[in-house]
């Protein structure tokens, strides 16, 4: 068995002290070289040495020292030794230190009372600390306060000792006595401590009698007081009236320790809603003027959970709690942003846009680093209000166009992304947002935000004006035609510019070079060394921004482009009666597409256009030239109504996920209801009134009712040994976030007493046993609980083995029985979570660890093996089930979990039907850290061929 430790020092033991050096310091008279030399021996002793040889020493030439320091350490010292044998027996040669602790009791200096006393509240051998307890009861009357509060606490650890009842009878009277005449607050939250402790009836009776007095006293007082009320509300619910006063007269005080304890106990102990409002004014208060981002942090936890519990009353809140998004971190940010979009109402929407706004136009003028990230968290928190409330869109939508050229790719993105979403759900809006957009667009540097400006244009610019608005923006933004030309020798040239060359140069060898504007120039050379090969430059702010992205090679977004200009063509043909115009605007499609198609096969640029970009392009221009009815409809209809039906999903989607956050509670039928009005209600203050309405509506809807889930908790019980072993053994396991209990019931199936009989257990993984169970004695055919804590410091998968040791009257040797071994699932770790798609391809991109896993199952329906692994790994799909419709051969789709340690978990999974039947493909996992990827990848392994 391990000893108890109060003191724990890192020693490095590369070059340990010999016991002789350490003797010859100690028995000398240099003070210095005493203190280092009893160091370097608690250091030793600590990490396993025993030093059996020193302790006459140190009786001899340590404990008469008036040193403070040497007399420190001597307590260290006696602190950490062995005291008793091996029976549990106190050693003959401690009676010699009784003496001195008696003398170091009633010293003159309060400093060695003091540390005398500190000292005796951890030793635990009752035939030490008899005969100094005449001694401590003397200290409880010193004049001195530190002595007065030591001595209360050695009081305290003695009463609580085995045997301590019967070595202090009358503790409890003399502490209470004390505490009535003591004016020093930390030894009467001392007193008042040990009260609560050991005689919690005498506590709450001078609680009572003191009850006007509770807001007078010190903050470490008013902290016992405050656990006090919540362990005796805890057992006994119907005393909690007495109380709620003294909590809501706290709510006042000056320790911001306590006012935060206090709204937590109140919010703990009633479900009145003006117990409620105030303990969230508490919170709101403290978020505003606590400067630490770690407390604020704290309190919008506390902040979120009223959320979940008491909307209505947070709603009302809702702007104080948004004046936490002045603090300039990004986390306290988020939160905050989070708890908000929950609570906002038509009564409170227009308030928290406006201030969402004021924040908006800070951003652009503050100089902060994190300015970016802090305006697409904005951006995003008004595209879900407006989603919510389509009323305010057309205050914010224009605001936010400005953005659509910001250096931040990702905040200027969700600002299309919300355009996008708001043109279609707000048709009053279109015209005014196409326009701004077409006189915007060549502010856009990004190529993702390009791509969904122009598909906004195909599918919104709808008159005469808009289409040849937008064909005539795209055609600037590309700007002159073609994008490079050929010289007579076959060489890439641009006969507008030139380069003036610093030397005589000769026609024979040329060379194109790409100028800062996208455009071309020809240089030439004398000789092929005299000058570098042409290399594409990209093009400067003043050029077109569409030119300058194709010059890059971005030829995805050159397909988007021509299939705009094929949509706003075939519009164009149904608005416009001139043919003339019609055909006019076609050729200069067909010109655009052809230059870009020239662009991509020449070798200007470093890599040729990709085979899907030139498929796409070639399609657009012979839709161009012979266009049927249906093709039309398919490109001015479909895709609008593929896009419609999208949103409509994912409206769907976050409705069920909100129908899923809410808390499902049912009461039982002979369940008790209280009806509060037929009730007495004298003596009953308003808020105990509130109390019972919410207690009753709480019991009526089965709120009270916790998990009872019992055949989930039968699944989740293990058992440890077989039926004929001597003794049986079943563990109940939990896993809680970081922690893991393990709830072990042993039964005796003997005849016999099973002595020392003791739970052995051992880790192996990212697993730490908290505590070995101690020891016990099971009398024949009787059960024992034994609960044992493991902490868990990864996701990783663990196992926990282990015996179970005992012995017997009639057997000396001591039994073992064999343990099966636990083995701690990665499926306790993770739960279903939800994100976006940006956010998950960006997690791809990011994450370094990732495992491979390929397809081998028995099941042949692509869905079903889907649905087989979602239920296996317990993660969501995130792809949306219209994406997985139909019948094509082939599969893919996104999971997403989240780890209780914030670990984020993705998963591809890409199957395709072979002609056999069969599926094909892999699963792909990739993750922050190793274990999890490794431990999904095994997990998977194990469950896809269709077993259980």
């Amino acid at each position: 068995m391990e000893k108890s430790c109060t003191l724990l020092i890192h020693f490095d033991k590369g070059s340990p002290a010999i016991a002789n050096e350490i003797k010859e310091a100690l028995e000398g008279n240099d003070v210095p070289a005493k203190i280092d030399a009893m160091k370097k021996a608690i250091m030793l002793l600590l990490n396993g040495e025993t030093l059996p040889q020193l302790f006459i020493t140190i009786v001899r030439y340590v404990l008469p020292s008036e040193d403070h320091t040497v007399q420190k350490l001597l307590l260290l010292y006696l602190e950490i030794i062995e005291k008793t044998d091996a029976r549990g027996k106190v050693l003959p040669e401690m009676i010699l230190i009784c003496q001195n602790l008696r003398n170091n009791l009633i010293h003159p200096n309060e400093y060695i009372r003091g540390v005398t006393l500190r000292f005796l509240c951890r030793l635990n051998e009752t035939e030490i600390i008899e005969p100094l307890i005449p001694s401590v009861l003397q200290n409880l009357e010193h004049r001195h306060p530190f002595i007065r509060r030591n001595a209360i606490l050695a009081v305290m650890s003695i009463y609580k000792l085995p045997h301590g009842d019967q070595l202090l009878v009358d503790a409890p009277e003399m502490i209470e006595k004390a505490l009535s005449t003591e004016h020093d607050s930390s030894a009467k939250r001392n007193a008042f401590l040990m009260l609560f402790t050991c005689a919690q009836d005498r506590a709450i009776n001078y609680l009572l009698a003191h009850v006007d007095r509770v807001s007078e006293w010190g903050e470490l007082l008013q902290m016992v007081v405050l656990e006090l009320i919540r362990k005796v509300c805890r057992t006994n619910h119907g005393e909690k009236s007495k109380y709620i006063k003294i909590i809501i007269s706290l709510l006042n005080a000056q320790s911001t320790a306590v006012i935060y304890e206090c709204a937590g106990t109140l919010v703990s102990l009633s479900s009145a809603p003006t117990a409620i409002k105030a303990a969230a004014n508490t919170y709101c208060q403290l978020l505003l003027s606590q400067s630490d981002n770690n407390v604020k942090l704290i309190v919008l936890d506390r902040l979120n959970e009223l959320k979940s519990s008491h909307r209505d009353i947070m709603v009302d809140l809702i702007m104080d709690v948004l004046r936490a998004l002045s603090s300039p971190n990004l986390d306290i940010q988020r939160k905050t942003l989070d708890i908000v979009l929950e609570l906002i109402t038509p009564r409170n929407i227009n308030e928290v846009v406006l201030l969402l706004k004021k924040e908006v136009v800070k951003t652009q003028t503050g100089e902060h680093e994190k300015n970016g990230e802090y305006r697409q968290m904005l951006i995003q928190a008004i595209h879900s209000c407006a989603i919510k409330f389509p009323q305010v869109a057309s205050t914010v939508v224009h605001l936010l166009m400005d953005f659509l050229g910001d250096s931040n790719v990702a905040s200027a993105f969700d600002v299309v992304i919300f355009v996008r979403e708001i043109i279609e759900t707000n048709p009053k809006l279109r015209v005014s947002i196409i326009t701004r957009l077409l006189d915007t667009f060549y502010q856009i540097r990004a190529a993702r935000v390009c791509s969904c400006a122009l598909w906004i244009i195909g599918e919104y610019c709808l008159s005469l004006s808009e289409v040849e608005s937008a064909i005539a923006t795209i055609k600037q933004c590309l700007g002159d035609l073609p994008f490079y030309s050929v010289s007579e020798e076959g060489e890439a040239t641009d006969a507008s510019k030139k380069t003036p060359q610093p030397n005589s140069i000769t026609a024979s060898s040329r060379r194109p070079a790409v100028l800062a504007d996208g455009t071309y120039a020809t240089q030439s050379a004398a000789s092929e060394t005299a000058f570098s090969p042409p290399t594409v430059v990209q093009g400067s702010l003043a050029s077109g921004n569409l030119r300058s992205l194709l010059l890059t090679g971005d030829f995805f977004l050159g397909a988007v482009v021509t299939c705009t200009l094929t949509k706003l063509v075939l519009r164009l043909k149904e608005v416009q009666s001139s043919k003339v115009e019609v055909n006019k605007a076609t050729t200069q499609a067909l010109l655009i597409m052809v230059s870009m198609l020239q662009l991509g096969q020449s070798h200007v640029l470093p890599h040729p256009i990709d085979n899907d970009s030139y498929e796409r392009i070639v399609l657009c221009m012979r839709l161009l030239c012979d266009t049927g009815d249906e093709i039309r409809k398919i490109w001015l209809q479909s895709c609008r109504q593929s896009f419609v039906k999208m949103l409509s999903e994912k409206q769907l989607r976050e409705t069920e996920e909100l129908k899923a956050k809410a808390q499902v509670s049912h009461a039982q039928p002979d369940d008790l209801i209280d009806f509060y009005h037929l009730k007495s209600r004298k003596g009953m203050s308003q808020l105990e009134l509130e109390d019972e309405v919410q207690d009753d509506l709480k019991r009526a809807t089965g709120e009270f009712v916790k998990d009872a889930d019992d055949a989930n908790k039968l699944n989740r019980i293990l058992q440890l040994t077989g039926f004929s072993d001597p003794v049986y053994a079943e563990a109940y396991v939990t896993v809680h976030h970081y922690d893991i209990v393990l709830d072990v019931t042993v039964i005796n199936r003997t005849k016999e007493t099973l002595q020392n009989l003791c739970l052995e257990l051992a880790t192996m993984g990212d697993l730490k046993l908290v505590e070995r169970p101690q020891n016990y004695t099971l009398a024949p055919e009787s059960s024992k609980q034994i609960k044992a804590n493991i902490k868990v410091s990864s996701t990783e998968t663990g196992v926990i083995f282990g015996n179970i040791v005992y012995e017997t009257s009639n057997v000396f040797e001591r039994t073992v029985v064999v343990l099966n071994d636990i083995h701690i699932d990665i499926m306790d770790y993770i739960s279903p979570a939800v994100c976006t798609d940006t956010a998950f391809r960006t997690m791809w991109v990011e994450f370094e660890w990732e495992n491979k896993v390929a397809v081998n199952t028995v099941i042949q329906d692509e869905k079903e093996f889907l649905n087989h692994i979602i239920k296996s790994i317990n993660m969501k799909c995130l792809t949306a089930q219209s994406a997985l419709d139909g019948e094509c051969g082939f599969l893919a789709a996104n999971l997403y979990a989240k780890s209780v340690f914030g670990e984020d978990a993705l998963v591809n999974l890409s199957v395709e039907k072979q002609a056999d039947g069969k599926l094909s493909g892999y699963i792909r996992i990739r993750s922050k850290t190793q274990g999890i990827a490794l431990s999904l990848g095994d997990k998977i392994t194990l469950k896809q061929k269709g077993g259980s």
